[in-house]
């Protein structure tokens, strides 16, 4: 039976082990969205992952959710990234990039534009903005012509990503951000070919993917999906029946993998969209948040998953405090715990000062 340190193929590459270092915002980039030689530090440091999916990034201006998120729509910050995948390369390691749309999630003291979404149905919460927490504003509703310019935005956002040194890119549909907005009912108010039923809802979706296969090869794109996740203030009616066609719908496509958030072993629903799915499936134990952090790190979990059918195990607070996290759960070694107050923008503080093991002499 696989473990978590069984090497595993994903598309042209070798993994030397199972383990995903997941995507998270740490908000360390520039104003202007630009990586910075600290972000390509953080990486270097847990390239011992079998692969990092590094954090969103933006493909367009409009999709910025909140302050100092990189993109990967400008040269600029194309030029920033090949510094990140260049370090995290140098170290052994290998890197995918995610694509994530704010959608409503976004304010005009981050992006300088008014959030767009499928409809003008406001996050009913604040979003942080350099001026502090702001109440959301209501977003504009998205024309057929804002659709098909952010299909095209995602598709250069993922060439721009090869061409900084990525291999390959992780579509963004989870957590309440755009394309989820689209999924759901309760975001989703639209009667065109975009609203309504399971199957126009998934179109937004399914137009994203073959865009972005279409500029970089499936071998090169994953998706993330979180089936009921209520992140971001998202409430999904028809979960068992949405997801199973999306999942279908997606398989057509081979992509490199599917990425599903809070994944439940026991849930028949993830044993469907298993059974439906021909490729890679990543999966994201579904650990207490905020707290506690498990002891382990969610090393239990992921092997249970890995044994309900999983390919590769995600884990992001683990991998956030503890930049050696393959060797101490190799090792058995006490974990680093994660510093909730350095989560989100800062220096080097929460963010590389994590101590690693000591080896012990010979």
């Amino acid at each position: 039976m696989s473990t978590l340190f069984t090497p595993a193929a994903l598309g042209p590459l070798t993994l030397p082990n199972r383990l995903v270092m997941a995507p998270m915002t740490r908000n360390r980039a520039t104003a202007e969205g630009v990586p910075t030689p600290l972000m390509a530090e953080y990486y270097a440091q847990r390239a011992t992952a079998g692969l990092i999916v590094a954090e969103a990034a933006t493909p367009n201006r409009v999709g910025q959710t909140y302050p100092d998120i990189p993109g990967a729509y400008a040269q600029a910050q194309t030029e920033g990234w090949r510094h990140v995948t260049d370090a995290v390369r140098a170290a052994g390691g290998r890197m995918f990039l995610q694509l994530q749309h704010g959608g409503r999630i976004g304010h005009p003291a981050n992006s300088g534009l008014d959030p767009v979404a499928p409809s003008p149905v406001p996050f009913p919460d604040v979003i942080h903005t350099p001026d502090g927490p702001q109440p959301a504003p209501v977003p504009r509703e998205m024309t057929l012509d804002d659709i098909s310019a952010t299909v095209a935005d995602f598709a250069q956002a993922a060439r721009n990503a090869v061409a900084a040194g990525f291999s390959g890119v992780e579509i963004h549909a989870a957590n309440g951000y755009l394309l989820h907005q689209f999924l759901s009912t309760h975001t989703n108010h639209r009667a065109d070919a975009y609203g309504g039923s399971i199957e126009n809802r998934i179109r937004f979706v399914l137009e994203v993917v073959d865009a972005v296969v279409a500029a970089v090869g499936a071998e090169r794109v994953g998706i993330r999906l979180a089936p009921g996740v209520t992140a971001n203030a998202m409430q999904e009616s028809d979960v068992e029946a949405l997801y199973p066609v999306l999942t279908r719908e997606l398989s057509t496509r081979r992509l490199a993998y599917l990425h599903i958030v809070f994944a439940d072993p026991d849930a028949p629903l993830f044993h469907e969209l298993r059974r439906l799915w021909p490729t890679v499936l990543v999966a994201n134990p579904a650990l207490p948040w905020p707290s506690p952090f498990p002891a382990d790190g969610g090393r239990a979990e992921g092997e249970r998953l890995l044994a309900a059918g999983a390919d590769l195990v995600s884990l992001g607070r683990a991998f956030l405090a503890n930049p050696d996290l393959v060797e101490r759960l190799q090792q058995g070694a006490p974990l680093n715990e994660p510093r909730p107050e350095h989560w989100y923008g800062g220096t080097e503080q929460g963010y590389t000062d994590y101590p690693v093991l000591v080896p012990v002499p010979a």
